[in-house]
Order: C-alpha cells, then sequence, then structure tokens
C-alpha cells in the first residue's frame, strides 16, 4: 500500500485508506484494541455487551438513529467482538461516505450510557446466549468449552460470548470506565475502502474525528501463559446433541511474531481436513469408518483473529459406540506419519491453492476487504499483509507441514468430551 494511505491524527487514530473506483460503495470500519481477552475479571462477557450498548446512541443521536441514518442510505452496518479486538463497519453507497464517517466519530466522542439501555443490552446479550449456545445442540462447541481446558489464565480460558451473573452484575460506572480505558482514538484504527478521492476523505476524516479529545491508549497486555505441561481432559454434558463429539486443543506458533510457523499450522489445517481427500476425511470418514464429521483450523474463531496465544483444534462427531480413544488414536497415527513423511508436492499445492483462491474470494468483497485491513493494522502495523497472504502460504514447504505436525503433541493438549444428557456416549 502507498505510505500516504496511511497516516495517524494529533488524537492518535490511525487511518488507513484503500481507494477502489470498481463499484460505486465504500466501506468504513473502526477497530478498537480490546475485545473479550481484555474484560476484567468478575466482568465476563463485558466487551460483547459494549458492542451493543454502541449501537444504542449518543450524546449527538437518539437511539435507532444510527440504523436509520445508515438503512436509508442504502447501507449496512455491523459490530462484532473477538478476542482481541472489537470492529464496527459500515457499507453504503460512496456518495453516503461522510454520513458513514460521521456516524463512527459520533459514538467514539461519547455514546449514550444509560440505566434503560444498560438493561435492555443486557436482556438482549443474554437472549443471543441462549438462542446461539445454551439452546442450541453443541452450542458454544468448540470455542466456549475447549479454552478452560487448555489454558488457565482467566483472559484465555473464560467465556467472553457472556455469563448471566457476570453480565447482571455490570454498572453504569463499570461502562464509563471501559469506555474511557479502552475506546480512545489513540487505541484505534480507522478504515475506508471503495469508491472515494483520498484527498476528500483525508479532509472528511480530519472534519470528523479530529476533535475526538485525545486519552492515552492503555498499555498493551502480554496474555502469555505456558502449554500443558501434560494432556489434560474435560467433559460437557450437552442436553441437545444428539451424537457425542470430541474437541482436542493445541497451542500455535505465535501469530505475529512467528507468522511463517503460524501459516504451517493453516496449510496443515487443511492436509488434514479440507476437502473429502484429506487425511483425517480418508481416515476416519471413509476407510474406518470412526466418526460422522471432522474439522481442524487455526485460531478458534478463525486465523488471523488474535495475538498470542493462539489455539489449533481438531473436532468431530461421533457414534455412540466409538471411543473418543480410538478417535484420538487415529489421530495422533496420521499426524505421526505426516511428521514422518511430509506431503508429496501436489497435495500440498491442492492445499494452498484452495486457500489463495478463497482469500481472494473473501477480500474481494468490500466489507471482507475493510475489516481486513483494519485487523491487519491492528494487529501486524500492515494492512497490505491481508494482501501477501496468499504468496506467503503458496511458500509453506512439506517440511513446514510436517514440522507443524509434529509439534502437535500428545502430551501438551487439551481433550474435550461432549456427551449427549441421554448418557450414551462410551
Amino acid at each position: 500500500m502507498p505510505e500516504n494511505s496511511r497516516f495517524t491524527l494529533d488524537n492518535g487514530l490511525r487511518v488507513v485508506l484503500a481507494p477502489d473506483p470498481t463499484a460505486p460503495v465504500v466501506g468504513v470500519s473502526v477497530h478498537y484494541d480490546v475485545g473479550f481477552r481484555s474484560e476484567p475479571e468478575g466482568r465476563t462477557g463485558f466487551a460483547h455487551l459494549f458492542e451493543h450498548l454502541m449501537f444504542q446512541g449518543s450524546e449527538s443521536l437518539e437511539k435507532l438513529a444510527h440504523f436509520k441514518i445508515v438503512q436509508s442510505s442504502g447501507g449496512t452496518f455491523n459490530g462484532s467482538t473477538h478476542p482481541d479486538y472489537t470492529d464496527y463497519y459500515e457499507v453504503l453507497p460512496s456518495a453516503a461516505l461522510e454520513r458513514a464517517l460521521f456516524l463512527e466519530a459520533d459514538r467514539m466522542r461519547a455514546p449514550k450510557l444509560t440505566p434503560e439501555n444498560l438493561a435492555n443490552q443486557i436482556d438482549v446479550v443474554k437472549e443471543e446466549i441462549r438462542l446461539n449456545v445454551l439452546n442450541r445442540p453443541y452450542g458454544g462447541f468448540p470455542w466456549i468449552l475447549l479454552p478452560p481446558v487448555l489454558y488457565r489464565t482467566f483472559p484465555n480460558a473464560h467465556n467472553g460470548y457472556g455469563d448471566f451473573t457476570d453480565l447482571e452484575q455490570a454498572s453504569l460506572d463499570d461502562c464509563a470506565a471501559f469506555f474511557d480505558t479502552y475506546y480512545s482514538p489513540a487505541n484505534a484504527v480507522l478504515t475506508v475502502a471503495g469508491d472515494f478521492e483520498p484527498d476528500r476523505a483525508r479532509e472528511l476524516i480530519e472534519k470528523h474525528f479530529g476533535d475526538v479529545p485525545y486519552r492515552p491508549a492503555p498499555p498493551k497486555r502480554s496474555f502469555a501463559e505456558p502449554p500443558p505441561a501434560g494432556e489434560v481432559r474435560d467433559s460437557h454434558t450437552d442436553p441437545h446433541a444428539p451424537l457425542p463429539a470430541l474437541a482436542i486443543g493445541y497451542r500455535m506458533p505465535d501469530p505475529i511474531n512467528e507468522l511463517d510457523g503460524y501459516l504451517a499450522n493453516l496449510v496443515l489445517a487443511g492436509v488434514l481436513t479440507d476437502g473429502d481427500g484429506s487425511r483425517l476425511q480418508q481416515r476416519l470418514v471413509h476407510r474406518e469408518p470412526l466418526v460422522t464429521d471432522i474439522g481442524a483450523g487455526a485460531g478458534l474463531f478463525g486465523p488471523f483473529e488474535a495475538r498470542d496465544p493462539d489455539t489449533f483444534s481438531i473436532t468431530a462427531i461421533h457414534a455412540p459406540d466409538v471411543s473418543p480413544d480410538r478417535v484420538l488414536s487415529a489421530v495422533d497415527e496420521e499426524l505421526e506419519k505426516l511428521a514422518a513423511n511430509p506431503p508429496e508436492a501436489q497435495e500440498l499445492q491442492k492445499v494452498t491453492a484452495r486457500w489463495a483462491a478463497s482469500l481472494h474470494s473473501e477480500h474481494d468483497r468490500l466489507v471482507s476487504r475493510t475489516l481486513g485491513l483494519g485487523s491487519f493494522e491492528l494487529l501486524y502495523g500492515d494492512p497490505s499483509l491481508m494482501y501477501r497472504l496468499a504468496d506467503r502460504m503458496a511458500a509453506v514447504t512439506a517440511a513446514d507441514v510436517a514440522a507443524a505436525a509434529k509439534a502437535l503433541r500428545p502430551d501438551s493438549r487439551a481433550v474435550l468430551v461432549v456427551e449427549p444428557e441421554n448418557g450414551e456416549s462410551k
């Protein structure tokens, strides 16, 4: 990216501009450097709750005004909470760029925090938890249930989606302190992508964000903790699950400082479970068969979503008469084979080509491109890395994949067993 496409305002707000005149639409996103791993102990789910509160009006706009302005302009909007950041975005016709910038600057300056809004959004988040976790088969599997088995510290192990008891204890003072600490312009990245003139966009950004008061960004925290010293296991009873399930969690290389090792884990996940010809699909679904579904992935929310530590997981759903240890043994055997005999060039190229096509397809969507540029600036300090990922993935060698497989050791992993409430699993 050209150097003039990135700049910083006097109040510390980092800005990324990515013009693209191919369609008359524009994307605007703001990433704040706070996710659920930054939540204080005893405030489980608070980052998620605060994301909801940021849509409830501001000191200058009434509740629902943000929604009406974006939608009446022909646009869409949303926000989401991740392990290490929270993002907000709009995609609108390019003529509505200034409206989007005004809206994001307005709530960055002062959201409306009232007892009514807080009580309402606590109820909304609780209902979301009921819908997506408590009343759904395999709800929270594995992203909520696996971390407390693999990790020991509160930031890494707790349920960032939300806990009813902690949510109900949230106060307006908590909200104000959270906003003052984490929602300063110096702790945020603004991204504008799509059809716009860079000089005009810069003028509008200065106009709307330039007078947002400066507050220092909080010190960057390290969430590092040692990997498990041996295999650790736990179980969870799911009242809605029709079949038992298994999740295996491993620690991965640092996503930021060991990117090539991290990318090798992404390729390894594809070699193991991407498509019917993959190693674990062939072994566990088609040949034996031991499972009805199996998958592997880097990052419990997907790749490039978090700083260190991040998680490599393998998940499987299996029949009640298949024991978890049978599945584990088969997985271990396939990892040992990969570690001893690296994949052939054709197998590797199939995975990396599929990854490259997926990346290009994803970033062709303006909303994905806007959010990707913002998150890579926030986490890596380099938004252009997003464009180079396909080439970096293609450079992963068979030896890199073999080394990644060798690092997934049985004596340093977490195993979570999900048992149906009817007790049919062994």
